[in-house]
């Protein structure tokens, strides 16, 4: 009977281990934050106040080049993992996470926004995903992303390493949601379609983060961009 009690006990600390990291992962905060966050349209922002928008990615710059699709974007996230093997337990271990932001902005009802992105907590959508191991050489965008970042696929005496990639970009036209604290200001350039030279600058609210996602639950509006 008390082995029956310690097994009980063992998987209820096990299902709280699980969702507790599902509740508390970047991307379940990410989302809940968006999805609870009132929208506001870019036109109605007030200034200084924190809320949500939802609008159509727009280049005002050169696109970036996603590493490992060689997709033209705005925005990408790459995460690697290697797997690795202790006794009689494998687990993936974290080897690479970028991401990198390029120059655009939010469109929507012809209002657009800018995003501050030094201080950004995103959920970007992996919508790519490679594997490189055992009878599966790296492929050279692969290798070489690597290498970009001091690591390699191939490990002790040469064999491929177990490696997965995974990657997300924000694409020119996509509508993505995002929230901030907004706060209007002139601009001279004359890339960016801002009516009246006025654009909202969505920025860190203090020490919270502007909050950055592509998944379809949190760009739902309602309302035609």
């Amino acid at each position: 009977m008390e082995n029956i009690y310690v097994f009980a006990i063992a998987v209820f600390v096990i299902v709280c281990i699980v969702v507790l990291s599902l509740l508390f992962s970047k991307k379940a905060i990410v989302k809940r934050k968006l999805r609870r966050t009132p929208l506001v349209p870019i036109s109605m922002f007030r200034n200084e106040e924190t809320a949500r928008i939802v609008g159509k990615v727009v280049l005002v710059g050169e696109a970036l080049e996603a590493p490992l699709s060689g997709r033209k974007c705005a925005y990408y996230y790459i995460h690697v993992e290697q797997k690795t093997s202790s006794g009689k337990s494998t687990s993936w271990r974290t080897i690479i996470e970028e991401e990198v932001a390029g120059d655009f902005v939010v469109y929507e009802s012809n209002s657009c926004a800018m995003i501050d992105t030094k201080k950004v907590k995103s959920y970007i959508v992996e919508d790519r995903k490679y594997s490189s191991g055992t009878f599966h050489d790296a492929e050279e965008r692969m290798e070489k992303y690597l290498n970009a970042h001091n690591n390699e696929s191939t490990g002790f005496l040469g064999f491929n390493k177990a490696l997965r990639y995974k990657e997300g970009i924000l694409e020119p036209g996509e509508t993505i949601a995002v929230v901030g604290k907004g706060q209007w200001k002139r601009t001279e350039r004359t890339d960016i379609p801002a009516p009246y030279g006025k654009i909202l600058m969505m920025i860190a609210d203090g020490n919270k983060p502007v909050y950055l996602s592509d998944d379809p639950d949190t760009v739902k509006t309602g309302i035609e961009l």
